[in-house]
């Protein structure tokens, strides 16, 4: 009873919430079992609040956050920080799309977007460092990365695919769903059309980023002379830099 009139309260004195809480919590009021759910203001106030942003936020046009976290922090972290850092990234992730998915209710411009993609990205770089460790843990214990096997397949077009294996109860030259799935016949006329004009796309980027580096080699080897030639031939290692620095247009900027 004292939590129904808690959100009530919060009905009437905050209106920038009011739609989003009844919105999720609005079924809950007329339950009967609604004072199971939570006994006291303090605890309701503390796990609801979380889901929102913090009120001096609110009404704000821009808010400054800080930049993502990178592998290389992420690594000398211990696996406890790393279990806790996961945990306060999710929740930070489950409050910037809640509010985002208020305002966008509301029509209404959601300030600094961008966090989400930094906690996103933050996610991503805590679970590459854990997929590290667990590699090298199973390679030192049973002498394999420990991953899910996969394979090369093609899919319904015929381009070339990743596929991650699983395990299924039913052989698969029984299994109609995964023949239905993963058996493709892409040997028609129009996929081949389309799989020599894909091709024919692919070689020339390849062309025209192989052309631009060696330009790009070129220009450094003529305007710079103590240019470092290994450091060169390890960022373009598709482009000839010994050929290139005994060139002819060297000649006349090199010093005598």
């Amino acid at each position: 009873m004292q939590m129904k009139l808690y959100i009530q309260a919060y009905y009437k004195f905050n209106p920038f919430l009011s739609n989003c809480i009844r919105s999720h919590f609005g079924p809950l009021l007329n339950s009967p079992n609604f004072a199971s759910f939570c006994t006291t203001r303090e605890r309701f106030n503390k796990n609801l609040m979380e889901f929102f942003e913090d009120k001096k936020n609110w009404g704000k046009d821009e808010i400054r956050s800080g930049r993502s976290w990178k592998t290389d922090e992420l690594r000398i972290k211990s696996n406890e920080d790393l279990h806790k850092l996961w945990y306060i990234l999710l929740k930070e992730k489950n409050m910037l799309l809640t509010m985002e998915h208020f305002y966008k209710e509301n029509y209404i411009l959601f300030p600094s977007p961008e966090r989400i993609d930094k906690v996103e990205e933050s996610m991503k770089n805590l679970e590459t460092v854990v997929r590290e460790r667990n590699k090298a843990y199973y390679m030192l214990e049973t002498g394999e990365d420990g991953e899910r096997p996969g394979v090369m397949v093609h899919n319904a077009i015929g381009l070339p695919m990743y596929h991650k294996q699983e395990q299924h109860d039913i052989p698969k030259y029984e299994n109609i769903q995964w023949k239905k799935n993963n058996v493709h016949e892409f040997d028609y006329e129009e996929c081949r059309e389309f799989l020599k004009l894909y091709r024919e796309k692919i070689r020339k980027e390849d062309n025209y980023r192989r052309k631009k580096n060696n330009r790009y080699v070129k220009g450094l080897l003529k305007r710079f002379k103590n240019v470092d030639i290994d450091y060169l031939k390890e960022i373009y290692p598709d482009v000839n830099v010994d050929q290139y620095k005994n060139h002819d247009f060297q000649i006349g900027h090199w010093e005598v």
